[in-house]
């Protein structure tokens, strides 16, 4: 389990935070006697990455230069130019050398990353020796299947390479594609799109709609949130200089462009902001340091500063709370009017685990495991499809959202390489057992399952009355 500073630090990052197995896995259950392992699928988060794009950093080092110009940094915030610096040049040339990342720049996987899916793959062989074993000897297929995007698709590569390290055998046997339909369902559309389904679409709908940008206005407007601003950019700027910014005589935003080459001189970068990412307040700036302070959990090897400094805990846990609402807003399990619309959209995927296990169930033994790469906007969605306890919980329109009204937490629900795996098992007379592990945890599925549980406290159900508790 997580120790308590390793929890406390991860309620400060929120969906940013460092992957870690929730459980030792020699703790787990161990499976009734008479059944072994048969099968195994999983899905997961790419590991911890860089910053998504060039925006909130080119803004905030634009606004700090219009402070340097002006002589209104603390010294603290004279040390802030040079690190958000570090960290722009690190996430444009994020990947370069590396074997298996074949677009150096932002958004790509970190060292931190890839090590994730690496000692991932390791435990799941580690869990499940025999599995394994049968696997390479009954020449068993292990299906690795992706969104597309470059993170996914590394990740897949990561962990698929681990299992090949380990096992040189596999390596015929992983059979790797793309799946935008199960992996990427929250974005489809026509032109990548052969299919198109309505909840797809009732989700962008909600994503771009009035009511969810009121609610994130709303949040962002709620009264802790300008004292711990204020209180953060007092240790950086002027206060006559906060106070302009406040007024609207000073702001900044993602304009100009920047140029960065590797230590070898054989790759450049040149960004270019699109101004769409603008500093009006303190809250606004403030955010956006909060931004980097959580990508930079995620780029240890990256990165040689500590933005640590600039953000204080007390003022980290408020933005971190707002992030977490937005979260549970936009695909979280949000606003109990609203029905399903946030996690409709996972149906097929939810579908997919039931059709693999389905088929181990009636015999058809000719993949060993799926393992599927995606994103939190999928891992987040199928937790409340699943009814997962604590993680699919919605919240009536009257109340928003706050850690003192829901237990729902980025932090625990997608972390970095977030993962739900299922493990299956059999006895000779073919009876199906599933085992839940959500981040490596034992977890439990919806509790109106808890009849297919094999007795009260195990944490492996029978999967015939779990598919009839689901279907």
């Amino acid at each position: 389990m997580m120790n308590t500073a390793a929890l406390a630090l991860s309620l400060l990052l929120t969906t940013k935070t460092p992957y870690a197995p929730q459980q030792a896995s020699a703790s787990y259950e161990a499976p009734p006697a008479g059944y072994k392992a048969v099968y195994t699928q999983m899905l997961a988060r790419h590991g911890s990455r860089g910053l998504s794009s060039f925006k909130t950093d080119f803004a905030l080092y634009n606004l700090w230069q219009l402070a340097e110009k002006e002589d209104a940094l603390t010294p603290l915030g004279r040390t802030l130019g040079l690190d958000i610096e570090q960290m722009m040049q690190a996430n444009a040339l994020l990947g370069y050398g590396v074997a298996g990342i074949s677009k150096p720049g932002y958004g790509n996987e970190t060292m931190q990353g890839i090590a994730e899916h690496t000692q991932l793959a390791e435990r799941l062989r580690a869990r499940m020796p025999q599995l394994f074993r049968d696997a390479e000897s009954g020449k068993r297929k292990f299906v690795v299947v992706t969104s597309g995007k470059d993170r996914a698709v590394d990740s897949g590569y990561f962990f698929s390479r681990s299992l090949v390290q380990q096992q040189p055998a596999l390596a015929p046997l992983v059979d790797a594609g793309v799946d935008r339909f199960t992996l990427y369902f929250h974005k489809l559309n026509a032109k990548d799109d052969t299919l198109v389904t309505e909840s797809s679409l009732a989700y962008q709908r909600w994503v771009k709609s009035d009511e969810l940008q009121a609610r994130e206005d709303a949040i962002h407007a709620q009264p802790q949130l300008h004292p711990a601003a204020q209180a953060t950019l007092a240790r950086l700027f002027t206060p006559a200089f906060i106070e302009a910014l406040n007024a609207g005589q000073r702001s900044a935003a993602n304009t100009g462009t920047r140029s960065y080459t590797s230590a070898d001189g054989k790759f450049t970068n040149t960004l270019t902001g699109d101004g769409k990412t603008v500093i009006a307040n303190a809250t606004d700036a403030a955010l956006a340091l909060y931004e980097l302070y959580a990508a930079a959990a995620d780029m240890r090897a990256e990165l040689s500063t500590d933005f640590s400094q600039y953000m204080p805990p007390e003022q980290a846990i408020i933005y971190a709370e707002a992030e977490d609402a937005i979260a549970f807003y936009e695909k979280g399990p949000g606003i109990a009017e609203n029905g399903d619309v946030t996690w409709r959209m996972a149906a097929p995927l939810l579908d997919d685990f039931f059709k693999e296990t389905d088929a181990i169930a009636a015999g058809d033994l000719s993949h060993a495991a799926k393992l599927r790469f995606a994103h939190a906007e999928i891992v987040v969605p199928l937790a409340s499809a699943f009814g997962l306890p604590g993680m699919s919980t919605q919240l009536p329109r009257a109340t928003t959202y706050s850690y003192q009204a829901s237990s729902w937490r980025g932090a625990q629900v997608a972390p970095m390489a977030a993962n739900l795996q299922w493990d299956v098992y059999q006895n000779a007379a073919g009876r199906t057992l599933v085992r839940l592990l959500y981040n490596e945890q034992e977890a439990d599925f919806k509790a109106a399952c808890k009849h297919a549980k094999i007795s009260a406290a195990s944490h492996f159900y029978d999967y015939k009355q779990l598919k009839r508790c689901y279907k």
